[in-house]
C-alpha cells in the first residue's frame, strides 16, 4: 500500500535514472516492483544507501530523446544488497564484493503511477537551476540523486498540470 506521497513531512524526494530499452517506466508498471540494481558509482550508491521506506523517487528516462521524468516510484524496501554483484557472468560483477562483506547495496521501488506527459530535461532547464536540481547540470552523469522537497512539489504540481 502507498503512503499519501502528498503527505511531505514523511518522505524525502530522489530522481533514479534508467535507460528506457534497458528498463522503463513501462516494465515498472507491468513488474509493480523492482530492485534497483546495477548502479556501480559510489556517491550514487550513497544515496542509495540513505533512502527510506516511503520515500518517492521520479523516475528519468535518460539516453532517450527526449530524455525526462515519465513518473513516480516508492521505496518499499531499503539497505537491500544488490545481487548483481555476485554474478560473474552479469554486467555488474564486482569480484572484490563478498555475500559477506558485501559493496554495493540498493533499494526495492513501487510503481506509483506514469505521468501522462513526460517533462523533460528541456522544461526542467527552464525551471530549475544546477543547484536546485543536480539532473540539469552540465555533464551530471549520477543515475541517482536527491530532491529538495520544494523542487519536488514544483515537479509534483507540473505532473499534475499536463
Amino acid at each position: 500500500m502507498h503512503l499519501n506521497y502528498l503527505d511531505r513531512e514523511r518522505v524525502n524526494y530522489w530522481l533514479m535514472k534508467s535507460e528506457p530499452d534497458v528498463y522503463g517506466i513501462g516494465n515498472l508498471e507491468r513488474d509493480r516492483t523492482t530492485i534497483w540494481d546495477g548502479v556501480r558509482n559510489y556517491q550514487a550508491r550513497n544515496f542509495l544507501k540513505s533512502m527510506q521506506v516511503g520515500d518517492l523517487a521520479f523516475f528519468y528516462h535518460s539516453n532517450t530523446n527526449p530524455p525526462g521524468i515519465v513518473g513516480l516510484m516508492q521505496i518499499v524496501a531499503a539497505q537491500v544488497v544488490d545481487p548483481s554483484q555476485f554474478d560473474p557472468d552479469g554486467d555488474y560483477y564486482d569480484p572484490k564484493s563478498t555475500p559477506a562483506a558485501p559493496r554495493w547495496h540498493t533499494v526495492k521501488v513501487e510503481f506509483v503511477r506514469t505521468f501522462s506527459n513526460a517533462i523533460t530535461l528541456a522544461t526542467l532547464r527552464d525551471r530549475f537551476t544546477p543547484t536546485e536540481l543536480l539532473v540539469v547540470k552540465q555533464g551530471n552523469r549520477l543515475s541517482v540523486m536527491p530532491i529538495l522537497d520544494r523542487v519536488a512539489e514544483q515537479i509534483l504540481g507540473c505532473a499534475e498540470a499536463r
